[in-house]
């Protein structure tokens, strides 16, 4: 399992950790997901045949894309 922790800078409300929570959380593969609306970060936890690639086209798809400088 894989996991890992990155900035979303365009989180500004719980509404919007929600939505993350949601759509990530639909993926065949993704654990858990958690965010925090303070420090905008994300956690998530994934598997086989969840990607971090994948991950992070959801998050753009959905304009929550993951701070650049954070990612590898």
């Amino acid at each position: 399992m894989e996991s890992k922790s990155f900035v979303v800078p365009n989180i500004g409300c719980d509404g919007c950790v929600k939505t993350i929570v949601n759509e990530l959380s639909q993926k065949q593969g993704v654990y858990t997901v958690k965010g925090d609306k303070l420090t905008k970060v994300v956690t998530v936890e994934w598997d086989t045949p969840a990607t971090w690639d994948g991950i992070v086209t959801t998050l753009k798809e959905i304009d929550y894309a993951p701070e650049q400088s954070l990612m590898p």
